[in-house]
């Protein structure tokens, strides 16, 4: 376990935003990653992705790295932020919005 959370902490260390999702931003394979994605390119930023359904080791991996039972899983300059419900929150409210200003995200 050691090893696939290295992988991850270092793929969120490495990354301003990362979403853990299932499937790609061209192809989300659910309805919460289609949405996150959705968020995050309407706020115009950067971000990487990880596609779970690639790497088993990842997609159960990930979960306990969070402590969060579902995905997709946003990460923000290192910060778990949460899943797709949090996200459509925090966005409607212009909190994401803040949190990216105020992190300094980079803009795509």
């Amino acid at each position: 376990m050691t090893d696939v959370r290295d992988r991850i902490d270092e793929i969120v260390r490495n990354n301003d935003i990362v979403l853990f999702m299932k499937g790609t931003p061209l192809f989300p394979q659910c309805g919460f990653s289609s949405r996150a994605i959705a968020i995050l390119d309407h706020l115009g930023v950067k971000y990487e992705s990880v596609d779970v359904l690639q790497d088993p080791e990842i997609r159960n991996g990930i979960k306990d790295y969070s402590d969060w039972p579902t995905i997709p899983q946003l990460y923000l300059k290192g910060e778990f932020v949460g899943g797709s419900d949090i996200m459509m929150e925090m966005f409607q409210a212009g909190e994401l919005q803040a949190l990216v200003d105020e992190k300094q995200v980079a803009r795509a």
